[in-house]
């Protein structure tokens, strides 16, 4: 007899199910073979962030001895071991895809090559580079009783190295080195054409490093050289309370995050005995480790894929995004807004509107104040620049920056001490909250009147990933989503009593509460045997009262369409519990990463755009936005795109009861919906 299925799926195996999902987009030979490499590369820097916060968290719980069950049914060392044994067998297929998308690229004209396979002028020319490029910034660390075991740096790859002082007795124990690949130089070296040869051949920097490992250890004959790589454990432990001023606590834990507790090791196929035996000792690490049978981290691809000129015919087809077509009759984007609401999609449509709105508000005279909340930013952005020019010309600028956007806190801290110099008000947020919410305010004075012009999106101010993630973004003067905005801010920025929201949920007050009250009311139309339908698209859903609110909204006769990309612990399609719920997930060229809300109540369509994943985190822990669309063109815009989603029968992949993943069956015409979405434009329509 089967036993039922668990209500839940843990977030971690289906973190796993996604990473899955992503090598095989790198497997699926009808994607071009440079956009395969891009792929690998995205795996790997996907399996860096996990081991570094996710796997870093359940090894310090089995630290502390903490043996309690998840809501998932999973003790931390139970979930671990399968966690290791999933990762273990992720990494091999993925070194198997790399090896069948190098054979490609060779096919093609674009190889990396053993050095020992060179001709004399090639081999003169690597040589070359080595001794001018490469040595000067190459350092020896020799491990003996004077000279202990050196910081390593997390993500870094280093040579481990066995080495034989001349006329050293054989029954000697080996001494040992570790040589660090400096990462300020490209890791893939260009090798020399030969002659009339049109290839393009590279050696890899470490393998060039091991050819003159004797140059660094003069009276020492290397017996093994072998590259190794470790990641530590990545998560801040901030005392917001305690912490006197936020921005020094949180330089503190990023020098910090240098000495954070190894995790995972991963070194090269054949890694001589001993040295593998002295990096288990001083790592203090036994069942982390991976033998890796190719070259260590694979993200080094992605820069690699891109910086090869004249293989157009290996990615896919260039798309230039289209600036607005709402925005481009009109130099008066404030003209324009009075008239309609505006929603743009990314990457299809250009980022360059956002930064013209503010562009644009930093240079009006009429324009008082800008306030602004910053995640995520480019290194190089146009927004920051252009409200430093606004608070030098005078205007009131607030700039919310989150200084605990992971990984990304240093980039703030350089962004925030700008702001400030240029005489914007920057504020960090509030205790024990990340500000995720994306949203910005211009506060314009016209005829007598002020007028509130916001921008609300569902992904970063980041004109970079705009280019590479699908998100939303809407504009919009209309009076009541401008006085919620301003009230969001005042919350943020001072002290203040819970607002009555009129069209916003925000978390951590009221979102939950808000998105909970809109399924009751679809039940409540399933009741009374009216349609109810419910359509969410999101990143990840984890959060387990909205998991049950879901599964009692099925019951209740509600049909439930969730389109999320990545971890999902709600399980679809079980009799009595979710057979209204189906749950598809879409991985393809774009990340996939806007978040819409869509509820059906009786016929008349509401459609919401956020911030928020529903995930705890999300609901309990940050400053998040749900955002009504009031304008029904753009409603109309929005459930375009949804549907297009879920008629995705190409990308798409439907999440079994089990908790894996498969394709959806292909019936009728095949319909990719991002490329559909770039040819046509269908969201117009």
């Amino acid at each position: 007899m089967n036993r039922p299925l668990p209500p839940y799926v843990n977030r971690d195996l289906s973190w796993m199910e996604f990473n899955r999902r992503v090598l095989e987009e790198a497997q699926d030979a009808d994607n071009p073979l440079l956009e395969r490499a891009k792929f690998l590369a995205i795996v790997s820097s996907n399996l860096d962030e996990f081991m570094s916060v996710r796997m870093a968290g359940i090894q310090d719980q089995m630290k502390a001895g903490y043996t309690k069950k998840d809501f998932t049914g999973y003790t931390p060392a139970g979930l671990w071991k399968r966690l290791i044994k999933r990762t273990g067998q992720m990494v091999q297929d993925q070194y198997r895809t790399f090896r069948e998308v190098m054979r490609g690229l060779a096919k093609e004209g674009i190889s990396f090559r053993n050095i020992n396979e060179l001709n004399a002028t090639q081999t003169k020319a690597i040589d070359d580079y080595f001794y001018e490029i490469v040595f000067p910034v190459l350092t020896p660390m020799a491990v003996d009783q004077s000279r202990p075991f050196p910081l390593l740096h997390t993500k870094e790859l280093y040579l481990a190295v066995l080495l034989n002082q001349q006329d050293q007795p054989p029954e000697d124990e080996p001494f040992f080195a570790i040589v660090q690949v400096p990462s300020i130089l490209q890791r893939f070296v260009v090798v020399p054409g030969r002659t009339n040869s049109k290839k393009s051949e590279f050696v890899l920097l470490e393998d060039l490093i091991e050819r003159h490992i004797d140059t660094l250890f003069n009276g020492y004959a290397p017996i093994a050289v072998h590259p190794f790589r470790l990641t530590r454990n990545a998560d801040l432990t901030l005392n917001e309370e305690g912490a006197e001023d936020l921005l020094e606590e949180i330089e503190k834990e990023i020098r910090r995050r240098r000495w954070g507790m190894p995790v995972r090791v991963e070194y090269a196929k054949g890694m001589h005995p001993r040295a593998l035996q002295l990096l288990r000792e001083e790592l203090e690490l036994s069942d982390n480790m991976f033998e890796i049978d190719g070259p260590l981290d694979l993200s080094f691809l992605m820069r690699f894929a891109g910086s090869l000129p004249g293989y157009d015919t290996l990615r896919f087809e260039r798309m230039e995004p289209a600036y607005p077509s709402e925005f481009e009759q009109s130099d008066d984007m404030f003209a324009v807004l009075r008239q309609q609401d505006v929603l743009t999609y990314h990457p299809y449509e250009s980022f360059e509107a956002v930064n013209d709105f503010v562009t644009d508000a930093a240079h009006d005279p009429d324009v008082l104040a800008i306030k602004m909340t910053l995640y995520r930013v480019s290194g190089q952005s146009a927004l920051v620049q252009a409200l430093a020019n606004a608070a030098e010309d005078g205007k009131q600028v607030t700039v919310v920056v989150e200084l605990k956007a992971r990984f990304d806190e240093e980039r703030n801290i350089a962004w925030a001490r700008q702001l400030e110099k240029a005489g914007c008000h920057v504020v960090y947020g509030l205790v024990g909250l990340k500000t995720h919410a994306k949203i910005l305010l211009v506060v314009r004075r016209e005829q007598q009147m002020l007028r509130r012009y916001v921008h609300v999106g569902t992904g970063n101010y980041n004109d970079n990933t705009a280019k590479l993630y699908t998100d939303f973004g809407l504009f919009t003067s209309h009076p009541v989503i401008g006085a919620d905005a301003s009230a969001l801010f005042n919350e943020i920025t001072g002290y203040s009593s819970p607002y009555e929201w009129k069209a916003f949920g925000v978390a951590p007050t009221d979102l939950k509460e808000k998105l909970f009250e809109l399924i009751d009311r679809e039940k409540a139309h399933a009741a009374e045997g009216r349609p109810a339908r419910i359509i969410a698209k999101m990143n990840s859903l984890s959060h387990q009262e909205m998991i049950d609110k879901l599964y009692e909204a099925s019951q209740a006769g509600v049909r439930i369409d969730l389109i999320v990309r990545g971890v999902c612990c709600l399980r679809p399609g079980v009799p009595g519990r979710s057979e209204n719920i189906r749950v598809i997930s879409i991985v393809d060229r774009f990340l996939e990463h806007s978040r819409i809300m869509v509820f059906h109540n009786g016929g008349e369509d509401e459609v919401y755009l956020s911030s928020a994943d529903w995930m705890t985190r999300n609901l309990t822990r940050r400053i998040e936005l749900l955002c009504p669309v009031f304008d029904p063109s753009l409603r109309r815009m929005l459930l375009n795109v949804i549907e297009l989603n879920l008629k995705d029968n190409v990308k798409a992949r439907e999440l079994l009861p089990s908790g894996q993943y498969e394709r959806t069956p292909l019936t009728g015409e095949p319909l990719r919906s991002q490329f559909v979405a770039k040819r046509i434009r269908v969201w117009k329509r």
